[in-house]
């Protein structure tokens, strides 16, 4: 009895590790496998460097320069992104030897903040022109409880700041232009127009920036990047087969 049960579980063991084995079939001349076969690369990888400014990773090239591949690619994603890749290697595959993510101001556009914290921002994370001060000079000298009264017609708007010890009514700047820190610090921060807006709020006046743009100052900057680069690695790029795309 306990001779059958033994030889009845290796049979049913044996089962399971044929089950296990992957198998390939021929179908209409093509070939098809029943498990998924992952195969390990027989060039191993390097993990990227992890860099926040371009003078860094324009130094990476300049200075590891045996460590590039026959080929590379330098592709600039986004204002903020750039990868240096390598050309395809074995599988078609790249390799990523350099990420750049630039370190870039957190202001929540289309966002209401209070009268303090947005004072605080538009210094922290705004270049300073002429428009910038003109807002916050209205921003800091407005009157708790009056925007409810002012005219508005979508565009424009008047409220009431204070002027000295009186208090005067004051058409509010739209659009404006400002230069928020948004990309790389090699690059001249890009100029935008932006919607200034303000409410009453149970905490006192509210104040926010809209983008009125459309993104258009993306594919600006993305080509000033791009000649940043040329521009430093000019000889590095023709000896190294170095391509910049964006």
């Amino acid at each position: 009895m306990m001779e059958g049960l033994k030889e009845a579980l290796a049979y049913i063991t044996d089962l399971k590790e044929k089950s296990m084995d992957p198998k390939v079939l021929e179908i209409g001349g093509d070939t098809y496998c029943d498990k998924n076969l992952t195969r390990y690369h027989r060039f191993p990888m390097a993990e990227y460097i992890k860099v926040s400014t371009l003078s860094a990773l324009v130094g990476y090239i300049k200075g590891k320069p045996e460590e590039l591949r026959g080929s590379m690619i330098l592709h600039v994603i986004s204002p903020t992104e750039v990868k240096l890749y390598s050309g395809l290697i074995d599988e078609r595959d790249r390799e990523t030897l350099v990420n750049s993510a630039a370190i870039v101001n957190e202001f929540q556009f289309d966002h209401y903040y209070d009268q303090e914290r947005f004072l605080i921002e538009l210094q922290a994370n705004f270049l300073e022109t002429e428009d910038l001060s003109t807002i916050m000079k209205v921003a800091g000298n407005i009157k708790s409880g009056t925007t409810a009264n002012y005219s508005d017609d979508g565009v424009s708007q008047k409220t009431t700041v204070r002027m000295g010890v009186e208090l005067s009514d004051v058409i509010v700047p739209n659009p404006v232009k400002l230069r928020p820190y948004r990309t790389f610090a090699e690059i001249e921060q890009p100029e935008s127009s932006y919607v200034f807006r303000i409410k009453d709020t149970d905490r006192g006046p509210g104040f926010k920036l809209v983008e009125a743009d459309g993104g258009l100052w993306k594919n600006g900057t993305m080509k000033k990047i791009k000649e940043y680069l040329e521009f430093e690695l000019k000889e590095e790029l023709e000896k190294y087969h170095i391509t910049v795309i964006a």
